[in-house]
């Protein structure tokens, strides 16, 4: 259950689609919800209130009532990440990009996203209804089981969780690739069937599986299969998998989402 969403909006019709998530997500978890601009400094008096009144007509058209508005000057990704840890919100929400951008894209995302201390999620589809469908990575690292048990609490109840562990086998005989690829499903069956007693009643249908080949494609693949409408993944980690979360996955996906991203340190 989240108790209080932050959503960081930056003008552009991206941040629009966020909010209208960010409200679906207020209203299905009883949720407070506050809005953050960043002001560029370096512009008029003029300019800022143009952007006020640009996002008086966003607060109206689509945030609930009582959504309070922040507006604060500064570097995005610093103000952002501060106004994380002053407002004691539970949730993050960004508008996703597919291009360069000097506010919420780019380095300045790579940055929030790496020191985000609550969950993260990057909007990229336009669709306000409730998820159905969402997809997990998970490894055995704390921070993908967090982010799995993350997502299930986010999702509502009639939802499909499906969590993928993903296998790269050491090289050996079809024989011995074979072993190893039993030998991990059997370990992903203890890891959920550890994990689902911890998680509350009444949440998505949880369903899990091991695929043999290389994370990227799978997971494409999959999002593609499944029509996931969510992306999970756990940021940090010690195994392989979690440090290529960490770097070059995670990356891809928050720059060419194919879905919304939900991001857990």
């Amino acid at each position: 259950m989240f108790k209080h969403i932050l959503i960081a909006h930056d003008l552009r019709d991206t941040a629009d689609m966020a909010l209208c998530r960010a409200t679906q997500l207020a209203q299905q978890h009883n949720a407070r919800l506050s809005i953050l601009h960043v002001l560029d400094p370096s512009q008029s008096s003029e300019q800022h209130e143009k952007a006020r009144q640009a996002l008086d007509r966003s607060l109206t058209r689509y945030a609930p009532p009582g959504t309070e508005l922040r507006m604060l000057s500064g570097k995005p990704s610093e103000v952002v990440l501060q106004q994380v840890q002053d407002s004691g919100c539970d949730l993050l929400v960004l508008g996703g990009h597919h291009q360069r951008h000097d506010f919420f894209s780019g380095t300045s995302l790579d940055r929030i996203a790496r020191r985000c201390t609550v969950p993260l999620l990057l909007v990229a589809r336009n669709d306000a209804q409730p998820y159905k469908r969402a997809l997990a990575a998970i490894d055995f690292s704390l921070c993908a089981c967090s982010a799995l048990g993350q997502a299930y609490r986010l999702l509502p109840g009639d939802a499909e969780l499906h969590a993928l562990h993903v296998f790269e086998p050491d090289k050996g005989t079809p024989q011995q690739v074979e072993l190893q690829l039993q030998t991990q499903r059997g370990l992903i069956d203890q890891l959920l069937q550890d994990e689902a007693q911890s998680l509350p009643p009444g949440g998505p249908k949880l369903s899990h599986d091991v695929l043999q080949g290389g994370i990227l494609r799978s997971l494409q693949e999959q999002i593609k299969t499944r029509r996931a409408e969510l992306l999970v993944l756990g940021s940090h980690g010690r195994s392989a998998f979690s440090q290529a979360l960490l770097g070059s996955l995670a990356q891809h996906f928050l720059h060419k989402a194919p879905c919304d991203v939900f991001v857990v340190r």
